[in-house]
């Protein structure tokens, strides 16, 4: 009798079915997903001790300045009634404040900005030296319903302010209506600004309230200078040697200039769309309104060339792509080799590639991101192809796989770096990878090897 052919059991089945090796291929891919969130929340945690190391280092040299005013601020004597302790109604004098906006309001800023280091962090800070000047115009308080003879005119203050007084290196002096004014902390009620300064001015002998003024500012601050849109007409120039800038705000310049030795912007805005009125009596806190502020605030941001953080958490973002490709070449090398590559060892290669990205994030701290990415792929591709060389005893496939995983570091590399045009790109080299797999599958027995 003849023995009937044995059937192959499952165990030799799963070692030689493709289509199971593709699945296992697949889980692990998925399983390395695991590790590779950790490494997202690292970068995280990297980027928040970055923030906390800025704010500690602005706390201590000074933060972003926002420049606010000058406003004109007169007091004037009103009546009111009122019910005394006897319950009669009466009338009593009382002082309000009348405040006034200026009608030109120019600056002119000359920014320089440097980097400082604490350990491996590096902090953008500037020094800027500002030129305030402007005019107040006329004042029309007949539609406010205040008489002339109402007005303490030999008590009226100039306001201004900045966000941080720490960093305010100078005394500022106003020239204003013929008078030289120092200015003093303004710790009064009535104050305009949080952080302000004021200056008394006598406009007993000025017509009609109105005069030009001037004054300089010295500054220095961290990574933002901003400036409160005030003027009825408002102009500022602002220049500075960071190649970097950001301009930032409610407006953009109306004219700019960046390049490698600088930038130069210019703003010209008009009160039409400005959120505060050009003159009011009695609200000191008016122009403290967070949102107001934000509708009427505009400047520059001095960034770093590089956010090394940001570009790792984008790379590691693409893991599961650069790892399932790679698998997937891998495993397309091994059918065409007629070589098998066992399950253990597809494991060790991806955790190659995970712990590719650590290495990326930590000599991007030391050296930069592009110098990063050069150093933690060609050392990734190195060692994988050498594994691949000795276990293939196949150097020409081991080549083979440098070159594809060259191709796919690359790929990742220049996605980043794309910013607008990463989509369209991505979409479609992943269609050419597709088309390409499609090719090489065509002839695969997606059962037996």
């Amino acid at each position: 009798m003849f023995e009937q052919p044995q059937k192959p059991k499952t165990t030799d089945w799963l070692k030689e079915s493709v289509t199971f090796k593709l699945i296992f291929i697949c889980v692990l891919a998925l399983v390395l997903l695991i590790p590779s969130v950790f490494i997202q929340n690292l970068i995280s945690e990297r980027a928040v001790r970055q923030e906390e190391v800025i704010s500690k280092v602005s706390d201590t040299w000074s933060g972003s300045q926002q420049v606010n005013g000058p406003v004109l601020v007169i007091p004037y004597k009103k009546n009111e009634n009122y019910i005394d302790t006897s319950r009669r109604q009466t009338v009593r004098q009382v002082i309000d404040y009348l405040y006034i906006l200026p009608d030109g309001l120019n600056y002119k800023a000359n920014v320089k900005g440097e980097l400082l280091h604490r350990g491996i962090f590096k902090v953008v800070v500037y020094n800027t030296d500002i030129k305030v000047s402007g005019n107040f115009s006329k004042t029309d308080i007949s539609a406010l319903g205040i008489a002339s003879d109402q007005l303490m005119l030999d008590k009226a203050i100039i306001t201004f302010g900045v966000s941080d007084l720490k960093g305010l290196k100078n005394n500022p002096v106003i020239k204003a209506a013929g008078q030289s004014l120092n200015s003093e902390p303004s710790y009064s009620d009535q104050s305009v600004f949080e952080n302000g300064l004021q200056a008394r001015i006598n406009l007993t002998n000025v017509t009609d309230n109105a005069f030009t003024f001037n004054y300089d500012l010295q500054l220095k601050g961290s990574q933002q200078l901003y400036f409160l849109h005030l003027g009825k007409v408002t102009d500022v120039q602002s220049a500075g040697n960071w190649a970097t800038p950001s301009f930032d705000g409610r407006y953009l310049p109306d004219d700019r200039k960046v390049d490698k030795n600088g930038f130069s912007a210019k703003w010209r805005m008009l009160y039409y769309n400005r959120p505060f009125p050009q003159q009011w009596v009695g609200d000191s806190h008016l122009l403290d309104d967070k949102k107001k502020q934000a509708d009427a605030t505009f400047g520059i941001k001095l960034q770093l060339p590089v956010d090394e953080y940001q570009k790792t958490m984008r790379t590691s973002k693409y893991s599961l792509l650069i790892i399932l490709l790679s698998f997937i070449s891998l495993f397309l090398t091994e059918l065409i080799g007629k070589q098998k590559v066992h399950a253990f060892n597809y494991i060790l290669i991806g955790a190659a590639m995970v712990i590719y990205y650590t290495l990326l994030l930590s000599f991007s701290e030391q050296i930069g991101f592009n110098w990063a990415y050069l150093v933690a792929s060609g050392a990734t591709i190195c060692l994988i192809s050498v594994f691949i060389a000795s276990l293939l005893k196949n150097k020409k496939a081991a080549a083979l796989f440098a070159l594809i995983l060259s191709v796919f570091y690359t790929f990742i590399f220049v996605i980043i770096q794309l910013e607008d045009l990463a989509l369209m790109v991505g979409s479609v080299a992943l269609f050419i990878i597709i088309a390409i797999l499609m090719y090489v599958s065509r002839r695969i027995d997606w059962d037996k090897q």
